[in-house]
């Protein structure tokens, strides 16, 4: 099953690339007006008037130095046993002696294997951003490192020490003793367009300073887990001992982190990810000045539109952050957002669609005041609400028991027995109403509803009892969108019921 990879050690290999018709390069090369060492990286291809060929020597020249290769030491708990071993020492199974041992020495040797601590390495790629010995790099490359060791071009080895590390953008800055180190220059991933030549240089599986290229394949790409990071997609060779090394376009510039790739094999499959450089370089300047990184907090829970929720809402078109749950006590709730609002705008930016809206609150700092623009019921409205600070996420469960016998009905039209939730169990999940799913068949089945969900809205009213969500039903056209708490999710399930 195809799978997202963080990569822990980097990698290149250098190719010149034919630019067929690249009318981009010779403009870029032909307008460049700095000085003739910077200019873009691209010279005539021989013998082929209009081509242009994509000259990454030159680059490698200029900023393979300031490209080092990162070693993290671990120490990792090891319980000291072989899972597919009996025995408290390895024994191959072809040995002579496996059966005599598996047969008369008990499990272990009769001994209680006690956890033990096993050191381990992991590899990446950096870059030096300042010349008094900043390096940035991937977070989970140094995650839970206790010494790490950055090695410079030159066979120089330096001692690191962490500064601070993101997770939610996986970004690390670390720091070297040293001064006039040779640097990056830092370039500006929008004007970064698809299509457009890249290259990365790294250490993909221990080979030092290897070079790969390729192009700009998307950007904006959003990755499951990664709300705060719009990916830039290209298909340059990454593999393991790229994370944390830089991309380069053509003037030289580093425009991104290499960060993941999309693999059904653990290796390069012609799909990376890279975290474009001017939101890595906001998280490093906040880690350099206080060790941390803080972003404002709404406290919605959202969900994606779609066509058929949109239609169920009234709406033409399905774009925006649905709300689904809105937190207690939340900027949220105090500035009036409740479950079925549609969140179009924050100041002014559009959001396109739910994955836009973590990112552009995830830009604001703590104590800012945002404008919502808001769709409820067939109006707009335009609402204030002042962030918080974004704390760690925390689990948050509570299981829906029948402790009592509690009145049922069933709704044949749309396949479902339901039930009112005890008081116990509104305590339990912290709301005043609800309807439990006692039995799904039929059309809800098919829409995804599940037993022990709980029914908590219609469209965009709330469910208090069983009287309420028939006066809810009775009044629904053909799309209807049910607001169900599933665990510790809350999330809309649109069943469409046909023309009546």
């Amino acid at each position: 099953m195809p799978a997202f990879r963080k990569t822990t050690l980097a990698l290149a290999l250098t190719l010149p690339f034919m630019l067929g018709g690249c009318d981009k390069a010779k403009e870029l090369y032909q307008s460049w007006s700095g000085s003739g060492a910077d200019k873009p990286i691209v010279q005539n291809a021989p013998n082929r008037p209009g081509m242009l060929l994509a000259d990454f020597t030159t680059l490698v020249e200029r900023e393979g130095p300031a490209v080092v290769n990162i070693s993290a030491n671990r120490v990792e708990e090891d319980d000291g046993s072989d899972a597919d071993s009996p025995f408290p020492f390895p024994i191959p199974e072809d040995d002579p002696f496996y059966e005599f041992f598996k047969r008369f020495m008990p499990p272990g040797g009769g001994q209680t294997q006690q956890p033990r601590e096993r050191d381990s390495i992991s590899y990446g790629s950096g870059f030096i951003i300042s010349s008094d010995g900043y390096i940035m790099t991937n977070s989970h490359v140094v995650l839970n490192a206790q010494q790490i060791l950055v090695k410079l071009t030159d066979k120089r080895e330096l001692k690191a020490k962490l500064v601070g590390i993101d997770k939610r953008t996986d970004v690390a800055l670390l720091k070297v003793e040293g001064k006039d180190l040779p640097t990056v220059k830092i370039g500006n991933p929008a004007t970064l367009k698809v299509g457009e030549w890249v290259a990365a240089i790294g250490a993909p599986f221990g080979f030092d300073n290897t070079v790969t290229a390729g192009i700009v394949s998307a950007k904006g790409r959003n990755l499951p887990d990664d709300t705060y990071v719009p990916f830039i997609q290209t298909d340059v060779a990454i593999n393991p001992g790229n994370s944390g090394g830089p991309l380069f376009n053509l003037s030289g510039e580093v425009v991104g982190i290499n960060s993941q790739i999309y693999s059904r094999s653990g290796g390069f499959m012609g799909i990376s990810f890279s975290i474009p450089i001017d939101i890595a370089m906001s998280v490093a300047e906040q880690l350099k000045t206080s060790g941390k990184v803080s972003r404002g907090q709404l406290g919605v829970h959202i969900q994606e539109m779609t066509q058929e929720l949109a239609r169920s809402f009234g709406r033409d078109t399905a774009d925006g952050a649905l709300v689904v749950r809105v937190e207690s006590g939340s900027p949220a709730a105090k500035a009036g957002l409740a479950p079925g609002d549609i969140i179009l705008s924050l100041d002014g930016k559009k959001v396109g669609s739910s994955a836009d809206l973590p990112m552009l609150v995830g830009e604001k700092k703590p104590g800012t005041t945002v404008k919502l623009g808001v769709w409820r019921k067939g109006r707009s409205l335009a609402l204030n609400a002042v962030l918080v600070e974004l704390k760690a996420d925390t689990a948050q469960g509570a299981q829906k028991k029948k402790a009592e016998q509690q009145p049922q009905l069933n709704f044949d039209r749309l396949g479902i027995s339901v039930s009112e939730l005890t008081r116990e169990q509104r305590s339990q999940l912290g709301i005043q109403g609800g309807l439990l799913v006692d039995k799904v068949t039929g059309l809800a089945a098919k829409s995804g509803l599940m037993r022990g969900d709980v029914i908590i809205g219609v469209n965009q009213n709330s469910v208090a009892d069983l009287k309420t969500f028939e006066k809810l039903l009775a009044a629904s056209g053909p799309n209807l969108a049910l607001l169900v708490r599933r665990l510790d999710n809350t999330l809309y399930i649109p069943l469409k019921l046909g023309n009546e």
